[in-house]
């Protein structure tokens, strides 16, 4: 047997691996992740297990003995390596991306160094040399000197610019031994030091109950997987508080999920005013020095919570012991790169680790986690009253057909119009849901029908207005052109905007309502690194009446002071070619529902539609999850779709159209050949992925249902063997292919 093993496992070296044999009475006890003892040229060093393997790379002369393994050899590095080789194994992909994946830091940054000088004499001492420097008339010596013994340890850089005390100065009185200079590593603290008031919350009887129960599984020190379904403002967040502070008290650690960007503000708080400086945020927008810190911190114990999206799983926390992931039916916690981890399944791997306490959330859970309590895989905990004693808002569907024949043929219909008024004539707050940014889903000329295509990607291109010029963007690939008023294939002046977008509905509402003061929250506006603050915080301070955006709304933000939901096309969702689209559907309806009435006032919700008897409409509209887990659990087992059966697609791209068409039948031949496996596997395809063209990149899919996962596991690591070393490689070069199993999103 033979492994390969990295020796330093920062994040440039993770390219580099060195095989060695395993001695005879090793062999049971190394596994990936394990540290052990190598020679490594005339040095000892320690080093850590990648992969193992039957069959050498190299010479087996040129190979050398593993010598040991580590008295130490589970550290946090040694779980985050394990956990990788889970990730490569489970998901696919080379095993250094995996490695990339578990450690973030994406390139090496340099410390923050704080310089202090001190006094090095005794105070006595200090008061002779004072004395001493008056009589030479050395001013700047006097100045640094008086204001040490005055003030004791001073910044570097208070002495350099408010003292004026040049640095040959200060250099001069070190080498006489009057000052030394220390410095420490100062961590970059990406949380804003805000007014975070104090925490008083008590858990109400539902809340404590399901406390209770997780806490008496928690305490037996063995994995247990929890799901909390409560229904939107039910208080799960405090469940979620009382049970951190348990683990806290008992010195271990925890991580929290959540699934945008957006949620990082007011979640942070909440956790801030209970367990102040103990609290850490990772996420896409924070520098890399950032990033970087905030794992060093977690590593050297100076913090007990992270909180994040999906990267802030992979915290190198050595005491961790409970994992949170609220809004776990969220699709942002599949990754869409290689390798397409599902980060329930990670985060279950690592708690498994550390036999520790895995605890999901969600006022709609994901159909997969529903199906796994009721198959007994996971505990179901309910919470169905709110915690602040509100009620549930009015919901009403309005059937966007039935305005048309009225002659209404605006974007909001007379009963949301009449409601927006009402509560602007109350000073009370909106909130106003669409799925599509930009100002129009796509133009067209009326004339030819022409309509304009990235040439990068095979999508129409959308619409936004601009003040330096409107543009039409490609929402894929970033591609964009200036507007054109006339058609580049006919010539024709009639050029038709055709669908509605958040730009545009904020538009309309300046010409309908002049008076009110409306913010827009989407992918445009929150491009900064602030940005997602910069919306939420003024509405929060109720500085608008009217928050108008995409699916980043609707997610966990609790504003008293928003009566009133609208939801202005209900149907963006549900015909996407996705399996899910019913599933995601009634999960962002739910979702926008939940953010009207959470304060004293009854709260109204307005869920404007074509198609008001589909079934995921009509449960949101009810917030009837079970009925509608129930109708969709019968069309998955139907039409054999997850959770009922496992799923893997196999993604083929080439820039080379024929190239990707002769290697998608090529993989289903070899598919087929591999008899010892596909007897239970049903293979569909291959087929044009739903965007045949993206980035230049030809996309071809093959799907493969089995009942068992690790059938499809087993057929994965047998063509992934084929893509590095057989026929395919060699004739197959400029082609990709990735594995994405039980997808989130359409392929």
């Amino acid at each position: 047997m033979y492994a390969d093993i990295i020796v330093d496992i920062s994040r440039e070296k993770l390219d580099k691996t060195f095989e060695y044999n395993i001695p005879k009475e090793l062999e049971k006890n190394i596994h990936p992740g394990v540290r052990v003892d190598i020679t490594f040229g005339a040095r000892k060093l320690t080093g850590y297990v990648i992969s193992i393997k039957d069959n050498p790379s190299i010479e087996t002369s040129k190979i050398k003995d593993i010598l040991g393994i580590c008295p130490a050899s589970v550290s946090t590095d040694s779980e985050m390596i394990e956990l990788a080789y889970f990730i490569h194994e489970e998901f696919g992909g080379s095993i250094n991306a995996a490695l990339k994946t578990v450690i973030p830091v994406s390139k090496s940054v340099k410390h923050v160094e704080r310089k202090s000088i001190v006094l090095n004499i005794k105070n006595d001492e200090a008061l002779d040399e004072l004395l001493l420097k008056y009589k030479k008339r050395a001013k700047a010596k006097f100045r640094l000197l008086e204001a040490l013994v005055t003030d004791g340890d001073l910044s570097y850089e208070e002495v350099t610019k408010k003292l004026c005390v040049a640095s040959a100065t200060i250099k001069a009185m070190e080498i006489e031994g009057v000052i030394s200079l220390v410095s420490d590593t100062v961590y970059r603290n990406p949380i804003k030091d805000t007014d975070r008031g104090e925490y008083n919350i008590t858990l109400n009887d539902a809340q404590n109950k399901v406390y209770e129960d997780i806490l008496g599984h928690m305490k037996k020190n063995e994995y247990s997987q929890h799901l909390i379904y409560g229904i939107t403002g039910s208080g799960k967040t405090e469940v979620y508080i009382k049970l951190i502070d348990e683990v806290i008290k008992e010195g271990k650690q925890a991580i929290v999920l959540i699934p945008e960007i957006a949620l990082t503000f007011q979640t942070v708080m909440r956790f801030r005013r209970k367990f102040k400086d103990r609290v850490s945020i990772i996420n896409s927008r924070l520098s890399a020095g950032e990033r970087y810190d905030q794992f060093e911190r977690a590593k050297k114990g100076d913090i007990d919570i992270m909180i994040g999206p999906r990267s802030a799983l992979f915290t190198p926390f050595k005491n961790l012991s409970l994992i949170i992931i609220d809004e776990e039916h969220e699709n942002s916690y599949k990754s869409e790169t290689v390798p397409k981890y599902s980060t329930k399944e990670v985060a279950a791997f690592r708690m498994k680790q550390r036999n520790g306490t895995l605890v999901l959330g969600s006022a709609t859970p994901s159909v997969d986690s529903f199906y796994n309590c009721v198959q007994n895989k996971c505990y179901l905990h309910k919470l169905f009253k709110r915690a602040k004693e509100s009620v549930l808002p009015k919901v009403s569907v309005v059937d966007m057909r039935k305005e048309l024949e009225n002659g209404n043929k605006s974007m909001f219909s007379d009963e949301l119009d009449r409601l927006i008024k009402d509560r602007l004539e109350k000073h009370e707050q909106i909130m106003l849901f669409l799925n599509r940014r930009g100002y129009a889903g796509f133009i067209s000329c009326r004339k030819c029908g022409h309509v304009p295509k990235c040439p990068h990607c095979d999508v129409s291109l959308s619409f936004h207005k601009s003040p330096n010029g409107n543009i039409l963007n490609c929402h894929y690939c970033g591609y964009s052109i200036p507007e054109y008023r006339l058609c580049p294939k006919c010539g024709s002046k009639y050029i038709g905007i055709f669908g509605t977008g958040t730009q545009k509905v904020e538009e309309e509402l300046h010409k309908r309502y002049p008076s009110a003061r409306v913010l827009r929250m989407d992918a445009d506006t929150t491009s900064g690194k602030n940005g997602h603050e910069e919306v939420l915080v003024p509405f929060a301070n109720h500085e608008a009446d009217i928050l108008v955006g995409t699916q980043m709304i609707v997610k966990g933000h609790d504003f008293p002071l928003v009566t009133l939901v609208g939801v202005i096309a209900a149907d963006t969702s549900l015909y996407a070619s996705d399996y899910r689209a019913a599933e995601r559907t009634f999960e962002l309806l739910t979702q926008a529902a939940g953010r009207a009435g959470r304060g004293e006032v009854l709260g109204n919700v307005v869920i404007q539609t074509y198609t008001p008897d589909n079934y995921s409409i009509e449960s949101a509209a009810r917030q009837d999850y079970e009925g509608f887990y129930n109708t969709e659990i019968n069309y998955r087992n139907l039409m054999r779709y997850p959770p009922v059966v496992h799923m893997v697609v196999l993604l083929i791209t080439s820039t080379d159209e024929k190239k990707v068409a002769d290697a998608a039948d090529y993989i289903k031949e070899k598919t087929y050949a591999l008899n010892s496996y596909t007897k239970d596997i049903k293979i569909i395809g291959p087929a044009n992925a739903s965007i045949f063209k993206l980035n230049d990149m030809y996309r071809k899919v093959i799907y493969m249902k089995a009942q068992d996962k690790e059938d499809l596991v087993k057929i994965k690591n047998e063509l992934e063997t084929e893509f590095l070393s057989g026929r395919f490689c060699e004739i197959y070069k400029s082609v990709n292919v990735s594995f994405d199993f039980d997808p989130y999103n359409g392929v």
